[in-house]
């Protein structure tokens, strides 16, 4: 009987002691495992855009360079419309969750050059007169959730860099939960050219149109991921409360209360006895 009584005490000082469940061995995998530079990272939080013209592909990604893109995308038509309708999304698919500081910005800054025509004006004399073309527009969105829309009015021919800032509004997603909410940016416009053969033999009038865009590190979009996302818990899918899948508090306390309890028991039917 004594024996059975220490064995259920030995059993409750057990199941008081804390144990730190794979804390070593996610030490060593993080140390021995390299972190895919197109993902993102603490020291690098900034998306850049990249174009593929044999494959049709546009991607974007962390990684300032990218071996497989071209340096810039580029359409252009003498006459007639240039529709521009570009998808950059993330490749690889996103495999981190992200929590975006809500007191930050996404601040964006692509380099883009345009020729011909691109504002409806109503004016028959002119390449977009019948309200068939579209301004510059750039869309940031995490999987089905828009993130924020820029128009840009302020285009002028020839090279611009357009800058923009999407804040965090209550709506914001800001809850990033790896691949369900895959970054993907939106670059949209129509524009048109109307050069063609003038009276005299010989002689052109009217403008062309093109619509370049300049790839990597000239095309990018810094995301306000705040710090606190590389924390292991929060990685592991932890409730941004605190809870997610901790054991219930106290529980082991109780368990090893209900043995102690027995232990007592047991010595008190010896005693008895």
């Amino acid at each position: 009987m004594r024996k059975v009584a220490c064995l259920a005490v030995f059993m409750a000082l057990m199941m008081l002691v804390p144990v730190q469940a794979g804390g070593d061995v996610s030490i060593q995998q993080s140390e021995t495992e390299e972190e895919d530079p197109r993902q993102p990272s603490q020291e690098n939080k900034t998306l850049y855009m990249f174009w593929d013209d044999s494959m049709s592909k546009a991607w974007t990604h962390f990684n300032i360079s990218d071996s497989n893109s071209l340096e810039e995308y580029h359409e252009e038509k003498d006459n007639g419309e240039i529709k521009v309708d570009l998808q950059f999304r993330m490749e690889p698919t996103l495999d981190k969750r992200l929590l975006m500081d809500t007191d930050g910005l996404f601040r964006g800054s692509f380099n883009i050059n345009v020729q011909g025509d691109w504002t409806n004006d109503n004016e028959g004399a002119t390449a977009c007169g019948q309200n068939d073309c579209e301004e510059l527009n750039i869309t940031l969105m995490a999987g089905p959730n828009v993130i924020g829309e820029h128009h840009e009015t302020g285009l002028i021919a020839g090279d611009n860099t357009v800058v923009f800032n999407f804040p965090i509004e209550e709506s914001t997603v800001t809850d990033w939960d790896k691949g369900d909410y895959n970054p993907v940016v939106k670059v949209e416009m129509k524009l048109r050219g109307n050069r063609q053969q003038g009276i005299i033999p010989g002689t052109v009038q009217g403008e062309p149109a093109s619509f370049t865009m300049k790839m990597g590190e000239l095309s990018y979009i810094e995301i306000p991921i705040d710090d606190t996302s590389w924390d292991q818990a929060i990685q592991d899918g932890e409730d941004l409360d605190g809870s997610g899948s901790e054991d219930t508090p106290g529980f082991s306390l109780v368990v090893a209360s209900a043995a102690i309890a027995m232990a007592v028991f047991v010595n008190a039917r010896r005693e008895e006895e």
